[in-house]
């Protein structure tokens, strides 16, 4: 979030919305007429105080030897020292003053603290602003890295630590593979990432747990906002490689038609365990040598016979390389 750090007017705005702009970029300018007159008293002051010291040195000098030759009492010196003293505190405030008047005057000129892109911009030129806005003057998004948040159940998070190498969570995190991000439309951005960080609780009312991977946006694909699916590589100690296009959805859950020694078909649940490319790593439905049927689906019904044509598992997957 930009947010003005002064109040004022909204002088000049040197950005569009949705404009890629990089660190340092000159963003707003707030009217800074009254900070510079601040900043112009305060230096003022400062003289004022620099020579007001000067003075308290002048009569401090002035006293001293009167003082030796007791032509003075020493408490009238004391007393010049004292003020001296206070001249020189008047000094340092004031280098203080003229200090935050210049910061002041630097806030109004706004300038981008990061590469990235403009959101949108609520206020116009003329805006007066810095007087407890709820909305900042506009969102940067850094995009050459993507932060990723991402959750998982409590059941899958002991998947996870079941399925990968390590004694701590930190240890098991560095050991997972590279990840990828599904899109909204399930396609597949073309970079991977890493998973960085695990949160330290559950989250009582949803049940999950956060992780955080990143992913590198050098091209600027992915911005604020996006949604998608993150896919965690594993291994599959145990699992029936099916092709995708041999099972069909009903009410959420995955199926296909089993073929019986005497060619009628049955309909059976698979659950299906990971995918890849044209495939179905099953976890349970089905076992190693079951025929199911491959095409025609949409023309089956449950407990149907059927005059099968085989087809080898090998030719299809030569057609549709794993």
């Amino acid at each position: 979030e930009i947010r003005p750090q002064v109040k004022g007017i909204l002088q000049n705005i040197y950005v569009d919305e949705g404009a890629h702009v990089n660190k340092g970029q000159l963003l707003f300018r707030i009217d800074n007429r009254p900070y510079q007159e601040a900043l112009n008293q305060a230096k003022a002051n400062l003289q004022s105080a620099q020579a007001s010291l000067q003075a308290a040195l002048i009569n401090v000098n002035r006293l001293s030897p009167l003082v030796e030759k007791n032509v003075v009492s020493d408490i009238e010196l004391q007393t010049a020292k004292a003020a001296y003293d206070q001249a020189k505190a008047g000094v340092a405030s004031a280098k203080s003053a003229v200090g935050s008047a210049a910061i002041n005057v630097d806030f109004t000129t706004i300038t981008a603290p990061a590469d990235g892109y403009i959101g949108s911009i609520p206020f116009k030129a003329g805006s007066l602003v810095g007087g407890g806005d709820l909305a900042p003057l506009t969102v940067l998004s850094e995009t050459n890295e993507m932060h990723v948040y991402f959750s998982m159940s409590e059941t899958d998070f002991l998947h996870f630590k079941a399925n990968y190498d390590g004694q701590t969570i930190e240890e098991k995190i560095g050991h997972v593979p590279p990840v990828e991000l599904l899109l909204s439309d399930n396609s597949v951005y073309p970079e991977k990432g890493k998973v960085e960080l695990v949160e330290g609780s559950f989250n009582k009312d949803m049940g999950s747990i956060n992780f955080r991977a990143v992913f590198p946006n050098k091209n600027g694909l992915l911005r604020s906002g996006n949604t998608g699916k993150i896919r965690l590589p594993r291994q599959a100690i145990e699992g029936v490689i099916v092709p995708q296009g041999a099972t069909y959805e009903l009410q959420d859950k995955t199926f296909a038609f089993l073929l019986s020694d005497s060619n009628k078909v049955q309909s059976v649940p698979i659950k299906v365990a990971a995918k890849k490319g044209n495939f179905y790593v099953l976890s349970s439905g089905l076992k190693p040598g079951d025929k199911i049927v491959y095409t025609g689906l949409d023309r089956l019904s449950n407990g149907a016979f059927i005059t099968p044509e085989p087809i080898s598992m090998d030719s299809v997957m030569k057609a549709n390389p794993f």
